[in-house]
């Protein structure tokens, strides 16, 4: 699986640069320090995280990391972008299981040679103030404009577009078409009308073979209904 190397970008300043934020000049003096904190940690951890009791560590072959210089590359292009692991790991030439223990190795490794350097980022105000060499109310005037500097500018919410529906949706004029007023006379006596007829034609059977109405029951049928 090809991989990036050190000796592939220390020939490209600006590539270099992008990949970890420093120049070639910064990157050479933060090696040794780096190396002796990997060396550290290392004499007391194996890659898998567990204790050392055995052997000391030793570049194993087809290491994908073999130098100082490439293990600091690649936790620098870790900070740097930030990539997902399977994506660090293909960048370099190894897995994604690989990668996660390379990471958790190296990046308190980088901690501590920065520590070592006095260049480990501060925590807290106090610790800022004893690097500055200053009290802590002249660090304070020193980290809030930054602060009020680095806060960003959030816009207000621009207002909604009108919905195109809108000339759609609006109420319309009057309609023309003539209304029926159901509670007139003449509409009522209809809707009866239509209801009695339903319920008779319903309630008869259809077939003419199996019931048959006699003239004189018909007519006594007509008297009963209301006039």
């Amino acid at each position: 699986m090809a991989s990036v190397r050190f000796t592939d970008v220390q020939t490209r300043p600006t590539e270099f640069l992008d990949l970890t934020s420093l120049t070639l000049d910064k990157f050479q003096l933060l090696v040794a320090p780096f190396e002796a904190a990997f060396q550290a940690h290392m004499a007391a951890w194996r890659l898998d995280g567990k204790p050392r009791t055995a052997r000391q560590f030793s570049v194993y072959k087809n290491c994908p990391l073999p130098t100082a210089k490439d293990r600091l590359l690649f936790i620098l292009a870790y900070i740097k972008t930030y990539a997902h692991q399977v994506v660090q790991g293909r960048l370099f030439g190894m897995v994604q299981s690989k990668t996660n223990q390379w990471i958790h190795v190296l990046l308190p490794v980088l901690l501590a040679a920065l520590r070592a350097l006095g260049d480990a980022p501060t925590r807290s105000l106090t610790a800022l103030a004893q690097r500055l060499g200053v009290s802590e109310a002249d660090a304070a005037t020193v980290v809030t404009p930054l602060e009020e500097a680095s806060a960003p500018v959030v816009p207000g919410p621009a207002p909604a577009p009108a919905s195109p529906l809108v000339p759609m949706t609006g109420r319309n004029g009057a309609s023309s078409a003539p209304k029926t007023l159901l509670h007139r006379r003449t509409v009522r006596v209809a809707r009866k009308g239509t209801t009695r007829s339903r319920m008779s034609c319903e309630s008869m059977p259809c077939s003419s073979s199996s019931f048959s109405v006699t003239p004189p029951a018909a007519a006594s049928m007509r008297s009963r209904w209301p006039r």
